[in-house]
């Protein structure tokens, strides 16, 4: 196997008749998401006014804010996640390549592939490495052992584990440490073959060894993934992302390059929070 074989995601089929149509023209082929107007209300009350953002393709965008200001609520809306909440409603658009998350032809099996999610707190199911790493695929049809051994090694390897398991992948993955267990719920989303991945502060329960072996990771993920991040880490969002949105109460209220929004940005409600003085 040869570093282009290892570093180009197998492609794992999914019918014609059931993808997400990739955007076309100037304004899309560059962007990943496009968010046009967004509100979102739990039952009566609104946790986001308004927000409009476009994510370009194969970056890494961090969203920073005080608890409670609607990152993680944002991040669950590009995929869909906040549908399962008992009076959740969503105004406005979110475009995935182009296309309406919300419109009538898109599968939520196809969207949560194409966009996959990261937790903060580790998942791992209670079964072996490789099934855990190979579950998506497996519910998507694929049953090679060559073709699932395939999977397994290039999305252990790009979420920097396969030396730490390539001698224990049938070994339960609950008995991993929990920095490793992280980068395997980091392994099993690359397994579904995605687009985007969304990060809820994957590295806040953390000891600094494994943070930075997920920081470290994202730099050569972003070659092939658009990555979208939720951190309180200041310091990190300043090392590993390329655009920076800063949230507040339900409102983005300011949204540049990283190296910008940290070094001068245009508003001084940014100002004050990147430099400690509130949140």
């Amino acid at each position: 196997m040869n570093e282009t074989q290892l570093n180009t995601p197998p492609a794992v089929h999914i019918p014609s008749d059931q993808r997400l149509p990739s955007g076309t023209g100037p304004s899309t082929e560059a962007l990943a998401i496009e968010v046009r107007d967004l509100n979102f209300y739990y039952g009566p009350v609104q946790a986001l006014t308004g927000i409009s953002m476009s994510i370009p393709a194969r970056q890494v965008t961090a969203l920073i804010g005080p608890s409670g200001c609607g990152k993680s609520t944002f991040l669950r809306c590009l995929n869909r996640m906040n549908d399962v909440i008992p009076g959740a409603r969503v105004e406005g658009q979110v475009l995935v390549q182009g296309q309406d998350i919300h419109g009538p032809r898109v599968r939520l099996e196809d969207l949560r592939k194409k966009v996959g999610m990261v937790f903060q707190k580790s998942n791992p199911f209670p079964m072996s490495i490789f099934d855990n790493v190979v579950f998506g695929p497996r519910i998507d049809g694929v049953s090679n052992l060559t073709d699932l051994q395939e999977i397994a090694y290039r999305a252990l390897t790009q979420a920097d584990l396969w030396r730490e398991v390539k001698d224990r992948l049938h070994n339960n993955a609950l008995d991993l440490s929990g920095g490793q267990q992280q980068r395997m719920c980091i392994a099993r989303a690359l397994a579904n073959n995605p687009d985007i991945i969304l990060m809820d502060e994957p590295a806040s329960a953390l000891d600094p060894i494994s943070t930075a072996k997920i920081e470290e990771s994202l730099y050569e993920l972003k070659k092939l993934y658009t990555i979208v991040i939720v951190t309180h880490n200041m310091q990190q969002a300043a090392r590993v992302s390329d655009r920076t949105a800063f949230f507040l109460m339900g409102e983005m209220i300011e949204y540049d390059q990283t190296q910008t929004i940290f070094q001068k940005p245009a508003l001084k409600q940014t100002e004050d929070y990147v430099t400690g003085r509130f949140g």
